[in-house]
């Protein structure tokens, strides 16, 4: 069964509740790193949850949410296991998936609806990395990659 670990901040709260439904409905399994209100709190934090998460092997797939989306997927792209893509359609977050093998997806609450969001996530989850010539790119985005300019 796939891990999916979703985080967020106080602007996120509602959309991750909602998207939580939706990956145990995709027959996922979920880790709520919260928070669990809409109380303010700081999305570094909870997108250095996230990224711990994904590190550690406790999830293979993350979602992170914010108003923006923005800050958060900074936040977990701090971690050099995460690739977090900021995603605004569902072909955004296949194409992340499929090209860039990322696996958070981070998404904006207070920019798309939840429509968007919905597909956003099930097209990500959906879609597997094509690998081949996409490969070699996504290498040189682990550190330490000798990176050769053509």
């Amino acid at each position: 069964m796939t891990i999916v670990a979703l985080a967020s901040d106080h602007a996120g709260v509602a959309y991750k509740a909602m998207l939580i439904d939706e990956v145990r409905g995709l027959g996922h399994g979920v880790i709520d790193l919260g928070p669990n209100s809409d109380t303010s709190v700081d999305y570094p934090d909870y997108g250095t949850r996230l990224a711990e998460a994904i590190a550690d092997g406790r999830a293979t797939f993350g979602v992170a949410i914010c108003g923006s989306g923005i800050g958060i997927s900074i936040a977990a792209n701090r971690n050099p296991a995460v690739r977090a893509a900021l995603c605004t359609s569902g072909l955004m977050a296949r194409l992340a998936r499929q090209h860039n093998d990322a696996n958070v997806l981070a998404l904006g609450s207070r920019i798309i609806g939840p429509d968007t969001a919905r597909d956003c996530l099930t097209q990500f989850l959906a879609a597997g990395f094509a690998g081949g010539r996409h490969a070699g790119r996504v290498a040189k985005l682990t550190p330490g990659h000798e990176e050769t300019i053509a």
